[in-house]
């Protein structure tokens, strides 16, 4: 199917051949029918998007703050490499469609396919021949009402935010500044609530349409005194202003100071700059308030992705009653937009519709992308083959002799440290061959399949299972599905990395274990990304204490830096905490300084109501062998100080790693220190080395599966030694079976 993107890092526009979006839970299918381009919004993204990487960072200086922070802990490099990777990563246009639902999750209510219904939201209602759209951001549309005048309906629940935030009551006087498609709609919802509206714009064409649309003056702010033909209008001043235009400059919010009465309030919903001039806000105390798009949830993961909606009693106009107002409002003919639409571009020459836009070398406002009708189509393929089947050796079977290969790789899931780190890696390697990758969106799997030299990408994973090629699968999802993707992939045959976490609770590992059980006689290799034991600088310190016979004490210490409550790595069923999937990195690294597994673990955690329980946590560990480890792990502290330090004290020596930049022994009086000139090196290069020479060499799996039934129990033992407020004891009854482990009893 075809859909329409933006390099982010470039500016460039393209229109791409992508597979279709695979159905997420909560979410519905959608075959467009249109999609409205937002002349305003989508005009200043794109030309933020085309200037250099220097009018970027003057644009976004919020941003580079986080570069600078990044620079100032992890070097250049690090900050470059990752900052890189998200510019280059395409981004998907539009976020106002309407169409027919093909297709339902089974947690979905309320929809049907074949129902016709109009969606929002950006990565979601995107200009695509189909979409897939949380269920909170879907609304249904009356027989009435056609697909082009639903299309509208972000802009409509925009405007009607904006409208409830400023609060008008039955005749009060209310000025809208900029006439756009936004300022249309306002002054039309404006007039339906029984408020008297002066319309406001640099465009004659926009000041008529709205003159037609009912307003009851306007002036075009370039030809006319405002002032004087607004204090004619309202002499004491606006109760309100709302702004809709889209522009850097400030002119909006200081005419909205001048022309609103005392004590007003100021909704700010359009792209404009909002330096406060103060003489004016405090001569008149008045009241700015910036509208939150299209009302509340928008922004919250649990309303828009989990489809957990607001209580009607307590939040009367969420994000979708808004925006099922607008389309009701619609159906009763009290707003109309038909009028609105001068251009209708098929999804074919939709760039053309973008360079009207850009360069405004003709009078628009209402920008249409028009889909083919679906009468007798196939449903858009879920995968597309990029390159011919490359000839190989052939695929690795395991535990039979034969010529070391390359080994072919899928990936199933890729998000920002695949792209900045693991694939450009693999890449790097002469040794294998990247075959395929499968992402829920179509976007980007294309743009990785492209930017890597992949043969095929989809929205589909099992289709990589299914490749009799592909021996090694990635799985770099989020880490609720890692359990569920590594025994499909095991079960399939293939050798597995999965990034860490292996899993996120005791059922999802037990059923690892006994999949694992199950096929080890075949000998594949399962891999957890605990890159850290694989760095250079571990591996040169360890060598120094391998001759210290005594239990050895580690103290790790990670300023991991604040992440949002809201953040799907809090979320229980998709992220599991920091406890499962960040601390294990520590737990994993102690095991291997001191060649032991847990025994006991005991965890104290900071109770502050601003950071989850496991945003802040001190945890000790007691090794089998009698070492002892600790790990500080706290959110609280300076982004711009280094991440981490490992300390190892033993046999009268002492190592430091430093943030993985640098590593430190002091022995008998002396010192001696390995230094990476170029940034850190947490291992990740290494770890992809071995990893590969053991599937082509055949040989063992580069760390004992047992190692990482430890490191996960161990975290789940720390999260339950946080909720008892007692340590906790972690043993095994352990036995060979199939020369591989079982576990028998895990947490006491």
């Amino acid at each position: 199917m075809e859909q329409i993107i933006q390099v982010y890092k470039t500016g460039e526009l393209q229109l791409v051949d992508v597979s279709a979006p695979a159905l997420r839970k909560g979410s519905i299918l959608v075959r467009n029918v249109n999609s409205l381009v937002s002349t305003g919004t989508e005009k200043y993204m794109l030309e933020t998007a085309k200037k250099s990487l220097v009018g970027k960072a003057l644009a976004r200086p919020d941003l580079v703050k986080q570069v600078i922070a990044k620079v100032k802990a992890e070097g250049v490099l690090e900050a470059y490499k990752v900052t890189m990777a998200r510019l280059d990563c395409p981004v998907a246009l539009g976020y106002s469609c309407a169409g027919v639902v093909v297709d339902i999750a089974d947690n979905v209510e309320g929809f049907s396919r074949g129902d016709r219904v109009a969606c929002v939201g950006s990565g979601h209602a995107s200009h695509a021949e189909v979409v897939c759209v949380p269920q909170n951001l879907c609304v249904k549309i009356p027989e009435n009402v056609d697909f082009e005048s639903a299309s509208f309906v972000a802009l409509g629940g925009i405007a009607l935010q904006a409208v409830r935030i400023a609060n008008p009551v039955l005749g009060d006087k209310v000025a809208v500044i900029g006439l756009g498609l936004l300022g249309q709609i306002t002054i039309q919802l404006l007039k339906a609530a029984g408020c008297h509206v002066f319309g406001i714009d640099i465009s004659e064409q926009k000041v008529n349409m709205a003159l037609e649309n009912g307003v009851e003056r306007a002036a075009v702010s370039e030809k006319n005194n405002i002032l004087c033909v607004t204090r004619e209008f309202a002499p004491n001043g606006f109760d309100s202003v709302i702004i809709m235009a889209a522009t850097k400059s400030n002119n909006p919010l200081e005419l909205a100071a001048d022309i609103a009465t005392e004590r007003a309030r100021i909704v700010a919903a359009g792209l404009v700059g909002l330096d406060i001039p103060r003489k004016a806000f405090f001569e008149k105390e008045l009241e700015l308030v910036v509208s939150r798009a299209w009302g509340p949830g928008v922004f919250d993961p649990l309303y828009s992705e989990k489809s957990i909606d607001y209580p009607y009693a307590y939040v009367r106009w969420t994000a979708r009653r808004n925006l099922e107002e607008f389309i009701y409002l619609l159906s009763r003919r009290l707003v109309k937009v038909n009028h609105l639409i001068t251009h209708r571009f098929p999804i074919e020459n939709a760039l053309e519709a973008y360079e009207m836009v850009l360069k405004d070398n003709e009078p628009h406002i209402g920008v249409l992308i028009t889909y083919p009708d679906d009468t007798g189509r196939n449903e858009p393929p879920k995968t597309i083959l990029l390159s011919k089947r490359q000839k190989s050796d052939q695929p690795c079977q395991p535990g039979k002799p034969g010529k070391p290969h390359r080994p072919v790789i899928g990936f199933i899931g890729a998000g920002l440290f695949a792209t900045s780190t693991l694939l450009p890696i693999l890449k790097s390697l002469n040794n294998v061959r990247l075959k395929s990758v499968a992402t829920a969106t179509g976007i980007k799997a294309q743009y990785i399949a492209k930017k890597f030299g992949l043969e095929y990408f989809t929205t589909d994973y099992k289709e990589l299972l299914r490749d009799d090629e592909i021996d090694l699968i990635f799985v770099l999802r989020r880490h609720g599905s890692h359990a569920h993707s590594v025994i499909e992939a095991l079960k399939a045959g293939k050798n597995v990395f999965v990034e860490k976490p292996l899993c996120t609770n005791l059922q999802q590992l037990k059923q690892i274990v006994s999949t694992f059980n199950q096929i080890a006689s075949r000998n594949q290799i399962l891999m957890v990304g605990f890159n850290r034991r694989f760095s250079p600088l571990s591996a040169w310190l360890k060598e120094k204490f391998r001759m210290i016979r005594e239990p050895i004490s580690i103290h790790c210490t990670i300023n991991a830096g604040y992440i949002p409550p809201e953040h799907w790595v809090h979320d229980t069923q998709e992220g599991a905490g920091r406890i499962v999937g960040e601390i294990c990195h520590y737990i994993d690294l102690i095991q291997f300084f001191t060649d032991s597994t847990p025994a006991r673990v005991s965890a104290e955690a900071i109770g502050l109501n601003s950071y989850k329980p496991s945003d802040n946590v001190s945890v000790t560990l007691k090794m089998k062998n009698g070492s002892i480890g600790s790990i500080f792990y706290v959110a609280s502290g300076d982004k711009r100080y280094p991440r981490e330090r490992v300390e190892i004290f033993g046999g009268g020596a002492v190592g430091v790693i430093d943030n993985f930049k640098k590593t430190i022994l002091v022995n008998k009086g002396k010192k001696e220190s390995v230094k990476k000139w170029c940034g850190l090196d947490m291992g990740h290069k290494q770890e992809m080395e071995i990893l590969i020479s053991s599937i082509r060499e055949k040989t063992q799996a580069p760390v004992p599966f047992e190692d990482y039934i430890s490191t996960t129990l161990a975290t789940f033992a720390i999260e339950q030694s946080l909720r008892e407020g007692t340590p906790r004891n972690i043993s095994f009854r352990e036995r060979m079976a199939i020369n591989r482990w079982k576990v028998k009893e895990s947490i006491s």
